[in-house]
């Protein structure tokens, strides 16, 4: 029977050992500081940040929230950036996606500093993470490591396989198994013979944002399968057809009126070894690696400060 990878537990390890992190931190004179920014009004955007500030404030982490009208303007929200990066109380910059059309996205991103780009999308920690060499890791990709490393799955020698090429997910999580001595192959929606690729696969990421894509055939026996992705179902067909089985998820679609699922069947897993289930895989662990970011960031100020002093 498959194991299920359990992204809360772990993610609750990672914020207990912040929460110390952040007292000895504050002990030095130094709070970490996350800002986040939120131009419109996306529900799904205004739950993410909302999470991410409690989370904050349950580890000890000073956060504000800059919540700008869908109408801003890229120099207003370049000029706003501007003032975050000169901050002595913040630490991380956290842009929510998606922007409204009227703002390049690119532009933005590459307006934080890197210094403080915690989600570690900015060009210049993207290229220290090709080069091994990264300051920020992206928060996905770093979380799915983390799972991989405490549920003691090793990663050296493995076929991986990872679905999606993004610059959030697939793409820096290819290089992070790369450096790990994993043999990565990286599919995308124009790869040929794709079912025989990823039942090669002793490590299969599904990053993709397509419901249910990956069924029990594309799954080699044994595998470990990660499911990063996390999909809307409102249709009670359809949430019957995945679902019938599972009293309490249908409960939860009955108050709700939706259900989450990912990019992997549910009903395809049983021949894996281990995988992560949807919600409560990797998507706990993203938030949880946001804050390590910005503890990282700050625990990198206090040392500059103390370099600076000894210098002087």
């Amino acid at each position: 029977m498959a194991v299920l990878l359990d992204g809360n537990r772990i993610a609750s390890e990672i914020r207990s050992e912040l929460v110390l992190e952040v007292a000895e931190l504050v002990k030095k004179g130094v709070r970490p500081g996350l800002a986040a920014i939120l131009v419109g009004d996306d529900p799904a955007s205004k739950v993410y940040v909302a999470s991410k500030t409690k989370t904050c404030e349950a580890l000890g982490i000073y956060s504000e929230t800059h919540h700008l009208s869908a109408f801003t303007t890229a120099s207003e929200l370049l000029e706003l950036i501007a003032r975050l990066n000169d901050s002595e109380e913040i630490d991380g910059i956290l842009v929510q996606m998606p922007l409204p059309p009227q703002i390049n996205a690119d532009e933005i991103l590459q307006a934080v500093s890197p210094q403080k780009d915690v989600d570690g999308f900015h060009p210049e920690n993207v290229g220290r993470l090709a080069l091994k060499q990264p300051r920020f890791i992206p928060c996905t990709p770093a979380g799915i490591m983390e799972l991989l490393k405490r549920s003691g799955i090793a990663v050296s020698e493995k076929r991986a396989v990872v679905l999606g090429r993004s610059r959030i997910v697939g793409l820096p999580l290819s290089l992070l198994l790369l450096h790990a001595n994993a043999t990565v192959t990286i599919c995308h929606s124009r790869t040929p013979a794709l079912a025989d690729i990823c039942r090669q696969a002793d490590l299969l990421v599904a990053a993709i944002g397509k419901p249910a894509f990956v069924t029990e055939e594309l799954i080699k026996p044994g595998a470990v399968v990660i499911d990063v992705g996390i999909n809307r179902l409102s249709d009670r067909q359809q949430v019957m057809k995945f679902f019938a089985d599972d009293d309490r998820r249908l409960d939860g679609f009955d108050k709700r009126g939706f259900t989450l699922i990912g990019d992997v069947d549910p009903r395809g897993v049983a021949a894996a070894s281990a995988y992560t289930p949807v919600p409560g895989g990797v998507g706990p662990l993203t938030i949880a690696m946001l804050m390590k970011n910005t503890v990282l960031s700050a625990q990198r100020r206090i040392k500059d400060k103390y370099s600076l002093l000894a210098s002087t």
